[in-house]
């Protein structure tokens, strides 16, 4: 490299960026104590810096689409309201041979063409059977397992990206944030909604109803688990690491961002306000946008917040052998027991 080139490199904001990031200091980091009194504190927080909390409710006005008999079971299509102007597709998942009520387990995708993988179907051809890698077929997983899906269409992905099937968030989380919101928080937003709309059937038993999701999945897993009570298991997937070693390290889309947020809180605080609820924290060894290494020692952190408020047991972290992917043979079983253990 010429001297004017690494004149060049040197003087990248990055560098700065990187100093602050070490230097930094959260604000709100569990540093012992009274775990509920700190939670409460965090997540009022973090509710204000999503930026989209507390909203009016408006109707859900569900609308059914399609229902098919499925190996497994039946699928249902449907479209709720999530609030004016935003609809949200969503895929009702309920097992074979299975009385109700259900477990539920709401699936969010990730950066993919969205919710279709879900159930293994072709994008705008749900007749067509699609061969999904990395066991993102979530919803046939919770199939499989006698437990009934509620697969949500994130924002910005799939049949709700602006240019379907593209997998580009940046112009709807820009607009987010000139809104004083974020992206992340109207995810969170629409499985709050897909919540209420699970409340209004008699076959729910929400008493273990669970999230989970791959990546970009996976950070709507752990912001939803950390601001929606209603929620009683989390399973984030190749998403829960250090924010230091992560989105602040390794390139990632603008919706993984929430202003100001890395001067408050670090992921496994974000993570801890779930706490004592089950937590299946899900990463792959060779994952090179969240660094496994990291994980474990954002895992450490976590599971003293979870031992500080009597529940060590309830936060458990599976690394599969692989890279950035879902590991179903390796997280759903510890899962399940999760979730029939809060009904025992």
């Amino acid at each position: 490299m010429t001297a004017r080139r690494r004149a060049e490199a040197d003087t990248s904001p990055l560098i700065c960026n990187r100093l602050l990031t070490r230097r930094t200091r959260q604000s709100h980091a569990y540093k012992g104590g009274d775990v509920v009194a700190w939670q409460r504190k965090l997540r009022r927080t973090l509710r204000r810096m999503l930026g989209t909390f507390p909203i009016p409710r408006t109707p859900l006005n569900v609308r059914s689409l399609w229902k098919r008999k499925h190996p497994l079971g039946t699928i249902e299509k449907i479209v709720f309201t999530s609030e004016p102007g935003s609809d949200v597709p969503a895929y009702v998942c309920l097992p074979k041979d299975v009385d109700p009520p259900y477990q539920w387990i709401i699936c969010v995708q990730g950066h993919s063409s969205g919710m279709h993988n879900s159930i293994a179907v072709e994008f705008g051809a749900e007749d067509k059977p699609l061969a999904v890698e990395g066991d993102r077929d979530f919803a046939l997983g919770a199939l499989r397992r006698g437990a009934a899906a509620l697969c949500i269409e994130q924002r910005a992905f799939g049949e709700r990206s602006t240019d379907p099937p593209s997998t580009t968030c940046h112009q709807p989380a820009m607009h987010a944030l000139i809104l004083g919101r974020t992206l992340i928080g109207e995810r969170v937003l629409d499985v709050d909604r897909g919540i209420d709309y699970l409340e209004t059937r008699d076959d729910a038993d929400l008493r273990t109803l669970g999230i989970m999701g791959n990546s970009g999945g996976g950070t709507t897993t752990v912001f939803a688990a950390a601001t929606l009570p209603r929620l009683r298991l989390a399973m984030p997937s190749c998403y829960f690491c250090t924010f230091e070693h992560s989105i602040m390290s390794v390139p990632h889309c603008v919706c993984n961002y929430v202003p100001g947020l890395y001067q408050v809180a670090e992921m496994s605080d974000v993570m801890g306000l779930f706490a004592p609820r089950p937590v299946v924290v899900v990463a792959g060894k060779a994952d090179e946008l969240f660094p496994v290494r990291a994980v474990r020692s954002s895992f450490r952190k976590l599971k003293a917040i979870y031992g500080a408020a009597g529940a060590g047991e309830r936060c458990r972290l599976v690394v599969g052998p692989e890279g950035h992917r879902f590991y179903a043979d390796l997280a759903w079983p510890i899962a399940l027991r999760q979730l029939r253990s809060l009904t025992t």
